[in-house]
């Protein structure tokens, strides 16, 4: 489907309780097209009594949905998964209008997205506990049960892919759900949450709350929510985790990154520049595990730094219906974020091999763009840009490009490139990230694992080691014999 050929509406409420529901203020704030930087509609900004009906509606479906059995809630997962599918076109053009990337992006976004929800419905009925040997006179073992509510804020880069990345897991692992979209992309998650609702899922298991900052406030600080679920900047994962002291609140964090692709001589570079490329420019640079910082062999670095201009200059910038090489920056906000830095880099005396001016058109859009001779104390080497810009910095050893790389906050993901398996091997156990990748970028699935070292984050998403987010362990101890009146830590 192309996006103008969407049924928009003229606004939209929240999805409480498995219905539109008017939100309780009547605000609306309108949801801007980044390509025209013209709003194309309005969606509710939601305030505490929404927030408070949403929490209510979740913590009653949960009641039912726990109690249901494990193979009977894998089905419903896995056809939601289905649903999603069956409305892929449409949930594609919908993400690429709100948000901008190209239209093939958005569909492989959304394709993701029903994997989720296949991915992990296997599991219902697989979430089990242990035994534990105390003896002949005891019975031992651990239950597997989920929290309860479980809140999950999402950021505007990959909206309905993330609305999935985090909700699957907590239905499978018996929650609820109460999700609050990033202001500047909620209508992917709005209509995810009504396909929800037209499968056979309880009322209120999945509800939706748009709005700012004060909604998401008002989400995390609930005394009805269980387990928190935050991806997006590190200053509001710190908010959040301060919020959540005060109600003792487990929370899953997924932040910010600065990762590093070390490229050494014995890579093949016409493969590892086009993997480089892809990896800063996709999604207009605006993806937390984008390769935004290159540290290039001396000795292949005049080259490196050629094949990678001349990939950028290729780039074909256009609105997302177009389906172009890239689309603009998400929102006003990140456009000034990112053209600043760029300034900032030029500042510190960093070389513009190629971009760094936006074409004079509507829109928020800014060209892949080139810094050389850059040195990793600069700004632009160790704070994240978020947006199509890479930095290119040299190294003469092993060792020193170790040192760059590991000299940042962030420790989300690193790329090695080399076709020596040693180094990858030595360098892939001493690199400060979560996620190391091989001659390749990008390279995790559904299956895998992923969350950060450092300030990039708290657990992880993703895999199985997603579900220990959303259950938690009880242990049962039961004596079967005839003694008794143990003593503690005996």
């Amino acid at each position: 489907m192309h996006p103008g050929d969407l049924d928009l509406e003229s606004a939209y409420d929240p999805f409480i309780d498995g219905a539109w529901t008017p939100p309780a203020d009547d605000s609306y704030d309108e949801v801007v097209n980044p390509a025209t930087e013209e709003a194309f509609t309005t969606v509710a900004r939601c305030t505490e009594p929404d927030v408070d009906a949403a929490v209510a509606a979740a913590r009653e479906a949960f009641a039912e949905w726990r109690e249901m059995p494990p193979a009977e809630r894998g089905r419903l997962v896995y056809a939601i998964g289905q649903q999603i599918r069956d409305h892929l076109g449409e949930l594609a053009a919908l993400e690429s209008l709100d948000q901008g990337k190209p239209l093939s992006q958005a569909k492989s976004d959304i394709e993701s997205a029903a994997r989720y929800f296949e991915y992990y419905a296997g599991f219902t009925d697989k979430l089990e506990g242990r035994s534990i040997p105390l003896g002949p006179d005891k019975l031992d073992f651990t239950i597997r049960e989920p929290y309860g509510v479980s809140a999950q804020i999402t950021p505007w880069n990959f909206p309905g892919n993330l609305f999935a990345r985090g909700t699957a897991p907590a239905l499978v692992g018996g929650n609820a759900v109460v999700l609050k979209p990033a202001p500047q992309t909620p209508l992917s998650s709005l209509r995810l949450a009504e396909l929800c609702a037209e499968t056979d899922v309880p009322d209120g298991l999945i509800n939706v709350v748009p709005g700012g900052g004060e909604t998401g406030a008002a989400v995390t600080s609930h005394e009805g929510i269980d387990t928190i679920t935050f991806t997006g900047s590190v200053p509001t994962g710190q908010t959040i985790m301060r919020t959540a002291a005060e109600t003792i609140t487990p929370v899953t964090l997924e932040l910010g990154g600065k990762n590093p692709a070390l490229v050494f001589p014995d890579a093949d570079l016409e493969a590892t520049a086009e993997t480089v490329a892809t990896a800063i420019f996709t999604n207009a640079g605006q993806v937390c595990s984008a390769a935004d910082r290159a540290l290039i062999h001396e000795s292949v670095y005049d080259e490196f730094v050629e094949r990678i201009v001349s990939l950028a200059d290729d780039y074909e910038l256009a609105p997302g219906d177009e389906d172009a090489d890239m689309g603009p920056l998400a929102s006003a906000e990140q456009y000034e974020k990112v053209t600043s830095y760029i300034d900032v880099g030029q500042s510190e005396g960093a070389t513009l091999a190629t971009g760094g001016t936006p074409p004079d058109r509507r829109g928020y859009f800014v060209p892949p763009t080139v810094f050389t001779d850059v040195s990793s104390e600069m700004r632009i080497a160790q704070e994240e840009i978020f947006g199509p810009v890479l930095c290119v910095i040299p190294f003469s050893t092993e060792a020193e490009a170790l040192e760059i790389a590991n000299d940042v906050d962030y420790g989300l993901v690193s790329g090695i490139f080399t076709s020596d398996v040693s180094r990858a091997g030595r360098l892939a156990r001493r690199l400060e990230a979560g996620n190391v990748y091989v001659n390749d970028w990008f390279v995790d699935t559904q299956q895998t694992p992923f969350g950060g070292y450092k300030r990039s984050g708290i657990g992880r998403e993703k895999g199985l080691e997603a579900l220990e987010s959303y259950v938690q362990s009880k242990n049962v101890a039961i004596n079967i014999g005839d003694g008794g009146g143990n003593l503690p830590g005996a």
